[in-house]
């Protein structure tokens, strides 16, 4: 029984596909890859969107400064912890947000 040689080539080249598809599912730029930079992805727009959210808080916080003289001298005071004559400043460690 003799098998013709165009189904031999035939099952040689689908072998070689198929191999060549595992190989290169399986390889560092294959699935394992992809999850990888998809679960980079997430990670990059979870930081983005804090970082938006903290944008915003900035924001609100420069218009509150911008329209009331009284809370930008004690920005500034606080920040170059400058105090006026007479008065004691007591400088605590800050929290960590």
């Amino acid at each position: 029984m003799r098998v013709p040689f165009g189904r031999l080539a035939f099952l040689g080249a689908f072998l070689a596909v198929v191999g060549f598809a595992f190989v290169t599912l399986r390889g560092p730029r294959g699935v394992p890859a992809l999850l990888e930079i998809n679960r980079q992805i997430g990670a990059k727009e979870s930081s983005n969107a804090k970082l938006a959210q903290e944008v915003e808080r900035l924001r609100v916080h420069i218009e509150q400064l911008g329209n009331n003289p009284a809370e930008q001298e004690l920005e500034i005071r606080k920040r170059l912890k400058l105090m006026r004559k007479g008065e004691k400043v007591y400088i605590a460690p800050e929290r960590k947000q």
